[in-house]
C-alpha cells in the first residue's frame, strides 16, 4: 500500500471526507437545534425600552450554528481539511501522556472541590501548584509560593477590580 492509498483510507477518501468532522457537525447543528428550541420557549416581553425582547439574539445564534455546520459539512463532504499550523511541534504519533491529563484533572477536580469549604485562595494554590506539578515542575517551594501569589493576586483582583467576592473560606477574617 502506498503512502498516498494509506492516507486516502485514513481520511475516509480524498471525497466523502472524514466521519469525525461528520460528528463535528452534527453536534454543531444539534447545539443549533436546542438553542433554537431553548430561546422559542423564553417568554416574548417586550418594554419601550426593549422593543424586540429577549428571542432574536439566541436564535440568530441558533441558526448561525447550524449555517455553520451544514457549510461545514459541504466543505468536509467535499474533501476540505483544515492545515495544521505551520509553527505546531506535535507528533501525532506518540502516545498521550495519560499521567500529565490525570493530574490536570485532578488539579481541577480539586479546585471544584475545595473551594466552597476552604475558599479561593486555598484551592486555587492547589489548582495552580498542581497544574505546575503536572506539567513538569520541580521546584515544589517555588511553585507553591508562585501559587500562592497567584491566589492571592486573582483573590484581591477580583474583589477589588471588579467587585467579585470570591469564597474566603476558612481564611474569612484574615482577607
Amino acid at each position: 500500500m502506498s503512502v498516498r492509498d494509506e492516507r486516502l483510507s485514513r481520511d475516509g477518501g480524498a471525497r466523502g471526507g472524514d466521519r469525525a468532522q461528520y460528528g463535528v457537525c452534527a453536534f454543531l447543528a444539534l447545539l443549533g437545534a436546542l438553542v433554537i428550541v431553548d430561546a422559542l420557549r423564553i417568554a416574548p416581553l417586550t418594554s419601550s425600552n426593549d422593543p424586540i425582547g429577549p428571542r432574536p439574539v439566541p436564535v440568530l445564534l441558533g441558526v448561525a450554528l447550524l449555517a455553520v455546520a451544514v457549510v461545514y459539512g459541504v466543505d468536509v463532504a467535499r474533501g476540505g481539511r483544515g492545515e495544521p499550523e505551520g509553527g505546531e511541534d506535535v507528533d501525532l504519533s506518540t502516545a498521550v501522556d495519560w499521567r500529565t491529563v490525570l493530574l490536570l484533572a485532578g488539579a481541577f477536580a480539586a479546585n471544584a472541590v475545595l473551594i466552597e469549604p476552604f475558599g479561593w485562595v486555598v484551592s486555587g494554590t492547589v489548582l495552580f501548584w498542581g497544574a505546575a506539578f503536572a506539567l513538569g515542575n520541580r521546584h515544589h517551594v517555588r511553585g507553591l509560593a508562585i501559587a500562592i501569589a497567584l491566589s492571592l493576586i486573582t483573590f484581591y483582583a477580583f474583589a477589588i477590580g471588579l467587585g467579585v467576592n470570591l469564597p474566603a473560606g476558612v481564611l474569612q477574617g484574615i482577607l
